[in-house]
């Protein structure tokens, strides 16, 4: 940990990187010093709005919610070290992947921000996946506009950029029209040696939509493709006002390329280089895989995206995790306040996840779907919680919880299933964050079982995206020797801090297995769920 006079020391000379990233629930600010350390921190809680049938966020909430955020990350620098921040080293800037944001010549913003949360593109989906031979999942930027062009919006044809949440700021506070190759990712496919937008499904989708007549050509209104550790810019005198309205903020802060949040996740969790990967479980679970090879197949159930550095990765997106097991252990709560207890909320978690470790490897024969939401993996359009067994069920207290834990991994598993197996992805290490790794071991060692691979969790995984984009601003202010992203890393920020690793049991991935083959099986009683149940 740096002392408080090396801090106050790095922050008057400007040896600090800020990081900004805007998540779909808070927007947070982390300034670090020079040792990679957080050092002062601001957030502003926001929620996207559903508008006109459209989830969205506006400009001005947008604007509104990074100065908030810069303003109580500022004012912590003073309270703390009593130091007016007048200069930056480096800043990033990140934010939820895909989405649309199109703008005309005069950079006005066409239509509302459509957000990736928008599931009003299933005809684009299939026509492109079909025409690119390649999945474009129904949240990604160019699905967005061919579904815009499908339904003739009048917006289309007067299209000058087009670009993500993150672009779009880092556009506004430098001028740059340019994104980090990981956020790109999930505009446009990514060529195979990760640098620029792949020029055969661009000449495709050309080719596809020349009838329409537009004036615009795809890779004129794209951003341009920065890998990490490029200069993506300098803070314009504009932009240093916009973000700091106290006008303390000097201009010409270098600023990195802009990323998405999946890209900002695997650099806060050291997951960036081949057969690394890191998985996100909480409300949502989503793992991301480097990969050494491309797949040799298009699986509606695996994004392909890239590193901030532009390496292939796959990514198993499951719209379900924890929800449910919050929403069961919020029963057992309320069974002890009925019987007079006072409730520790945490300790009541950790009692029930606990238990499941006792329950039988393949969970006794129970059952449950934890779907709050429609599941892609397992094609359910819409979610019905559900729990079922048999008489001869084994109905224990251990084997329920285990079920739920189990049940919370069931549609990642299936897609990690195929990587492992048809794809004959080799994984040697997982590093895990989120909610569902909060009790010591136990959501280490179902997800180890899950993933047939060892799990480790970092203490500072929980620093979050905001202090990942903070270490890509970082790496671009301190690039030397064309060290590679995975190696400063691991020598700079990561060195000795190995964290805790478990191991998959053997009995625990053959229970896992006999569950997931239960669960596959029990979809029909999901599906006659959502059917019936309205």
């Amino acid at each position: 940990m740096t002392d408080t006079a090396q801090i106050i020391e790095d922050i008057q000379l400007g040896k600090t990187a800020l990081g900004i990233e805007l998540g779909s629930t808070r927007i947070k600010a982390v300034l670090i010093d020079s040792t990679h350390s957080p050092i002062a921190s601001g957030s502003f809680e926001w929620e996207n709005q559903l508008v006109d049938g459209i989830w969205t966020y506006g400009l001005d909430e947008i604007w509104q919610g990074l100065q908030a955020s810069y303003r109580e990350m500022a004012a912590e620098v003073f309270s703390k070290y009593d130091t007016v921040l007048t200069k930056i080293g480096s800043l990033g800037i990140s934010a939820m992947m895909h989405g649309y944001m199109a703008f005309d010549q005069a950079d006005n913003l066409l239509v509302p921000f459509r957000t990736w949360r928008n599931a009003m593109t299933e005809q684009a989906e299939k026509e492109l996946t079909d025409l690119f031979q390649f999945n474009i999942p129904q949240r990604w930027s160019i699905a967005h506009l061919y579904q815009a062009i499908l339904n003739e919006e009048a917006h289309v044809s007067n299209i000058s950029y087009l670009t993500t949440l993150a672009g779009y700021i880092h556009w506004q506070l430098t001028g740059e029209k340019v994104l980090g190759v990981g956020d790109a990712s999930g505009m446009f496919p990514i060529n195979a040696q990760g640098t620029d937008y792949d020029e055969t499904r661009v000449e495709k989708f050309t080719q596809h939509i020349s009838a329409k007549g537009f004036s615009w050509q795809l890779t004129d209104i794209l951003p341009t493709v920065l890998a990490a550790g490029a200069e993506a810019g300098r803070l314009t005198e504009e932009g240093a006002k916009r973000l700091d309205l106290s006008g303390s903020l000097a201009a010409g802060t270098l600023v990195c390329p802009p990323e998405g949040d999946a890209g900002t996740g695997m650099v806060a969790t050291n997951s960036v280089a081949k057969r690394t990967g890191n998985v996100s479980a909480g409300t949502s679970v989503f793992a991301m895989i480097v990969l050494e090879h491309q797949l040799k197949a298009v699986h509606p159930e695996i994004d392909l995206v890239t590193t901030p550095s532009g390496e292939a990765v796959a990514m198993v997106h499951a719209n379900n995790c924890s929800s449910d097991i919050n929403a069961w252990v919020k029963i057992f709560a309320e069974f002890m306040e009925a019987m007079g207890q006072t409730v520790d909320m945490n300790k009541l978690f950790e009692t029930l996840f606990n238990e499941a470790l006792k329950g039988d490897q393949d969970a006794g024969g129970l059952l449950s779907y934890g779907y709050y939401s429609g599941e892609n993996i397992t094609g359910l359009k819409e979610g019905r919680p559900l729990f079922v067994r048999t008489p001869d069920s084994k109905f224990t207290l251990a084997n329920f919880m285990r079920t739920h834990l189990y049940s919370a991994l069931g549609a990642l598993k299936i897609g990690m299933d195929i990587l492992s197996g048809e794809e004959q992805v080799q994984i040697d290490k997982i590093f895990g964050h989120g909610g569902l790794f909060k009790t010591e071991a136990v959501g280490q060692k179902v997800m180890a079982a899950a993933m047939n691979s060892p799990v480790s969790v970092m203490e500072t995984a929980g620093e979050g995206g905001a202090w990942g984009i903070a270490l890509l601003a970082a790496y671009a202010l301190n690039q030397k020797d064309q060290q590679s992203l995975a190696d400063y890393l691991t020598a700079e920020v990561f060195h000795g801090k190995t964290g805790i690793e478990i191991a998959p049991d053997e009995k625990d991935i053959a229970g896992f297995e006999e569950f997931i083959e239960r669960y596959k099986n029990g979809l029909a009683i999901e599906q006659a769920a959502v059917d019936f149940l309205k």
